[in-house]
């Protein structure tokens, strides 16, 4: 079933731009999954078993962090990139991700990690969260969308063709109800004329018209996925979502199992692994890497 959503183009960057403007990044963790390793990196032999677990005992599965991301920006306020787990993952998850995923994704999200309990810690009331960048539409990146009924989303327009009308959905990792709700969805093209490229990255979205944060194309892990590129003082952060799973991707770890499109999946990989090279005092934060997020910081400034 199609979602009865629908959508509106953005073609001009978003009010609240200011001349030099800088932006913090907060990170947020909101619940986790528990896999084998092969779920996130390519493994022989029989790479699909493996990926289901088989031959790999539970102790060995690898815990994945679901991130999202709040952004504070002078000008247009605070805002988020992604949604995480929804609050009611904490009691019942296959009421919001279903049960296939809840039994097989041995999920966890402990009572007030979800977004919208943090972002109160913080002073903030979900409600008045005005923007959510999505860098995908995978379900554990959209499971929260309805908890913030006041905001517009920013997706790609591949990205939202392939969640609300492509076949089989959940095969492909989407969960319509997550997000077949009346509310503002913005689309971005990356074939329109206000694209341009930034450092490595080929076609990029200035979300504010001022170079504090841009959104970058890079399909592959999914139809329409893409990062976003942070401003910060004097560097740049870059929230690369899936389109690498773990740090060492940017290093010749093995690949991801299935991604949507492998040939653009390296391509937009070499263009991150490049910014790393060329850029190596800016921050690279991985989709769902519990070693590298470890490491990091709890704000960047």
């Amino acid at each position: 079933m199609k979602v009865r959503a629908e959508t509106r183009r953005l073609t001009k960057p978003l009010p609240g731009g200011k001349q030099g403007a800088t932006v913090a990044v907060e990170l947020i963790r909101a619940g986790e999954f528990k896999t084998p390793r092969a779920f996130i990196e390519t493994e022989t032999p029989l790479p699909k078993l493996r990926m289901a677990g088989f031959g790999t005992p539970r102790s060995q599965y690898t815990t994945l962090p679901c991130p999202a991301f709040l952004i504070h920006h002078p000008g247009a306020g605070p805002f988020l990139v992604d949604t995480g787990l929804h609050p009611s993952v904490a009691a019942s998850p296959a009421e919001n991700l279903g049960r296939l995923i809840a039994r097989f994704g041995h999920v966890h999200l402990e009572p007030g990690d979800d977004v919208p309990a943090q972002l109160r810690k913080r002073g903030i009331d979900p409600k008045e969260i005005g923007l959510v960048v999505m860098t995908h539409m995978h379900l554990d990146h959209t499971s929260a969308i309805s908890e913030f009924p006041n905001a517009s989303f920013v997706i790609t327009e591949d990205e939202w063709e392939a969640a609300a009308t492509g076949s089989r959905p959940l095969l492909h990792g989407y969960r319509r109800a997550h997000f077949d709700y009346a509310f503002d969805y913005r689309t971005v093209s990356y074939d329109g004329p206000e694209i341009s490229s930034y450092a490595t990255f080929g076609r990029t979205f200035d979300l504010f018209g001022d170079g504090s944060v841009r959104l970058a194309s890079t399909p592959g892990h999914s139809a329409g996925h893409q990062s976003v590129i942070c401003r910060l003082r004097d560097r740049d952060l870059v929230i690369a979502g899936d389109a690498i799973y773990t740090i060492g991707q940017l290093s010749g770890a093995p690949e991801p199992p299935r991604p949507y499109d492998r040939h653009n999946w390296q391509r937009s990989m070499r263009e991150l692994r490049r910014f790393a090279e060329q850029y190596p005092e800016a921050v690279i934060i991985p989709g769902h890497d519990q070693a590298h997020w470890e490491t990091l910081e709890p704000r960047y400034e």
